[in-house]
């Protein structure tokens, strides 16, 4: 076992930081730049004097002891025994501290000594803050959200992590000193001299009531030093981490571009397929930021990735709270490695500046710093690096995680976010710098057109575009080395109105900020060439593309395209036949099209994006089925993927489809007629699964054996579910319940 020091609170250190804190925030001038300067000192931050200081945003807990009768206490787990990264489940022995913290506002302040921060080599002490809410009458936790690393999810507790040794240790600094602004001649950029330009982004800012020290200026004008924007790139190619790779890891994807930098190097021969990663000036990953997790996985044994053997001891902290007290235990506590699939756009907002654990193959933060470095250095030329960044709108289960400060109110993916707070906006923008600080180069905004508020001033419904430059003008700081970043919009608006494809522009932002690049009309609309006079109706999109895209992407697939002709209804939909005799040879030459790609890359401006999984003619879908509440109505109405995307050959690939084989899906005609009866049934319930489960049992099951189950009318009542039954059923369908539906999905 590891001998550790006691934590304790480093009480000198603490008053100087309360005294800053307290400097701060009292009055000021500008209430969202003290918001900014705050955000900064949130999180648990390794410094080098060993010591560590925290912060926590706890707006709850501000009013006169309205939910706390007791203390606020910083909870950590200390690992006493080595972590193994790599197990799926292990039982590890961790000492269990709780020190009482000293609360000033709005806002939790503390240094401490004895936290052990993690490396890459060794995992450090995890932690959040506790407090007993008086109403509810039990101990709640806040978390971090500006984590640096959250190796066991977002449910479980932060780690303390030395970044700055992190940093220190880049392979690719050598890159960043040439990219970042070095001298007093550097040209200061066009836009902080043209009028228009300014003005744009003076009413901008004004009309939103928006203090004017957010205009996204970068210079100093008297010394005429600049910090450098990362330059436009040629091509992108879009990758999707989890399935770039056979380990679906970022160390996957590292030891892929290792291998091709050793074979050019060594002038060996290349494969078709690894020649889909080679060719492009820059790769963009879909979202990395951690996602939604299941909470209640009722087909297994699993309750978290991260939770206590030991119960008694823990409850030892909810029974007694008493002012000052310290409790330190040594408990077990069971660690089960993340494995979330998702495609990366369902996120609570908790952590996303850390990386998805379910990504990372040692759970470590240096992992996405080496893919970078070992993409910046790569033999034929630096690959830079562009992160998808989502912040327009939060999971439903962020609401279980983050204070409701952060939300305005529900939406079609989940919940709004609330920019307009200047804390929240403060706290967002800090987030965004920590995740772009691994040494991205540059960001793509997702769901510009998303990003809306209510004036009070004009009594509209407007666009938040200053925050939205705001994230274009983020500055990276790497080892004193500072850069702003390539930047790329996706705005839609108005979308979801109706006839947003014809009404849209895509040219709002980046008329607003001439530097950066917007997701044009082709790239969006390139989803159904399945269908007839597909490309009639497009045409005059094609055309604007080719005369007016010198500032769009452009290409002829990304993450949404194959996803969105999936969802086509082959049954009622107008099929171009033309393309071939089965769908999936349909699908193929729809979007594989020698004509299309003539005029995206040869005829038309812009900056072309392929997606790697297009380019490996793999299929494709939308990765939701970790939702609670929606995973398994998304799941089902996916059933159209089957259709286009999966031959009954393809189905028979002994290394294909395991899971739904070892469940009794041997066939795939077998597999389609269940999926479209249980998404009929879905429908007809009105996405009740517990009611679907029900008419499942009924209709596939043992007639009679269950009352409860048929009602007054014992005959099935869905016609697909009943037809299905004369189909050799697999023994898994005849007992359905709720937890099986999300097995299955």
């Amino acid at each position: 076992m590891q001998e550790l020091n006691k934590i304790q609170v480093a009480k000198e250190e603490t008053e100087k930081l309360l005294s800053w804190a307290r400097s701060v925030t009292v009055s000021p001038e500008n209430y969202f730049q003290a918001s900014r300067d705050v955000a900064t000192k949130l999180g648990a931050h390794y410094r080098e004097d060993g010591l560590t200081q925290v912060g926590f945003w706890v707006p709850r807990l501000a009013g006169e002891g309205a939910f706390t009768e007791q203390s606020i206490y910083l909870e950590v787990f200390t690992p006493l025994q080595p972590i193994d990264f790599s197990a799926p489940e292990q039982k590890t022995a961790f000492r269990w501290e709780r020190i009482e913290l000293p609360q000033q506002g709005e806002f939790v302040w503390a240094v401490l000594s004895g936290m052990k921060a993690g490396t890459k080599a060794a995992a450090g002490s995890f932690y959040w803050l506790r407090f007993y809410d008086s109403i509810l009458e039990r101990t709640l936790v806040i978390r971090d959200v500006l984590a640096d690393s959250l190796p066991y999810g977002v449910f479980a507790p932060a780690e303390l992590y030395d970044v700055d040794k992190l940093q220190q240790e880049r392979q690719d600094l050598d890159y960043l000193q040439q990219s970042a602004s070095t001298s007093g001649d550097q040209a200061l950029p066009q836009y902080l001299f043209d009028p228009d330009l300014l003005e744009k982004q003076r009413i901008a800012v004004m009309n939103r009531a928006i203090p004017v020290g957010q205009a996204p200026i970068h210079a100093d004008t008297d010394s005429q030093k600049v910090i450098r924007r990362v330059p436009p790139v040629s091509n992108i190619l879009q990758i999707h981490i989890k399935t770039a790779s056979p380990e679906g890891t970022v160390a996957g994807l590292t030891r892929i571009y290792r291998r091709l930098a050793d074979k050019i190097r060594n002038k060996e021969y290349i494969t078709a397929a690894e020649l889909n990663y080679l060719g492009y000036e820059a790769i963009q990953l879909l979202p990395m930021e951690p996602t939604i997790e299941y909470r209640l996985e009722e087909f297994d044994d699993r309750q978290g990735s991260f939770y206590e053997v030991a119960n008694e001891a823990i409850g030892l902290f909810d029974d007694s709270l008493g002012h000052g007290a310290i409790i330190e235990e040594e408990i077990a506590v069971i660690l089960r490695k993340p494995n979330t699939e998702n495609w990366g756009y369902d996120v609570p907002i908790l952590g996303s500046g850390a990386t998805n654990p379910a990504l990372l193959e040692s759970l470590r933060p240096d992992e996405m710093v080496e893919l970078i470095a070992t993409l910046h250095n790569f033999p034929s030329g630096p690959i830079k690096v562009i992160y998808d960044l989502v912040y327009g709108h939060a999971d439903n289960q962020a609401l279980e995680l983050i204070n409701r400060q952060f939300f305005k109110g529900p939406n079609m993916y989940g919940q709004d976010l609330n920019h307009q707070l200047p804390m929240v906006r403060a706290i967002l923008l800090e987030m965004q710098r920590r995740k772009i600080n691994t040494g991205a180069d540059g960001i793509r905004v997702d769901g510009g057109q998303d990003f809306r508020f209510f004036n009070p001033l004009s009594g509209r419904v407007e666009q938040d575009d200053a925050y939205l430059l705001a994230m274009s003008d983020v500055e990276q700081e790497i080892q004193g080395y500072k850069r702003l970043l390539f930047t790329i919009f996706e705005d839609g608006r108005p979308w979801p109105e109706e006839g947003w494809e014809e009404k849209s522009t895509y040219r709002d932002l980046v008329e607003l900020r001439s530097q950066s690049y917007q997701w044009g009309p082709l790239i969006f609309a390139h989803n159904t060439p399945a269908l007839k006079e597909f490309w009639d109706r497009k045409w005059e999109r094609v055309c604007e593309v080719m005369f007016k895209g010198d500032r769009w992407i452009t290409g002829c697939a990304n993450h949404d395209t194959v996803r969105r002709g999936n969802q086509i209804d082959h049954r009622t939909a107008a099929i171009n036949w033309n393309f071939g005799k089965t769908l999936p040879d349909v699908m193929h030459n729809a979007y594989d099209n020698p004509a299309t790609a003539l005029w995206v890359y040869g005829f038309s401006p812009g900056l072309p994006m392929d997606f790697l999984n297009a380019l490996m003619h793999s299929p494709w879908g939308f990765f939701r089925n970790t939702d609670e509440r929606y995973g398994v109505k998304v799941a089902f109405e996916e059933e159209g993927f089957l259709e286009w995307q999966i031959s009954a050959k393809l189905y028979q690939h002994p290394q294909l489809f395991g899971h739904l084989k070892a469940l009794g899906f041997e066939r795939l005609d077998l597999l389609k007629d269940f999926m479209r009866a249980v998404a009929d049934a879905m429908v007809k319930k009105a996405f009740n699964l517990e009611a679907v489960a029900q008419a499942c049992r009924h209709c596939l099951g043992n007639y009679g054996t269950d009352p409860s189950d048929l009602g007054s009318n014992p005959a099935c009542d869905l016609e697909l579910l009943g037809a299905f039954k004369h189909f050799g059923q697999p023994s898994f369908v005849e007992d359905l319940d709720v937890p099986k539906l999300k097995q299955f999905a």
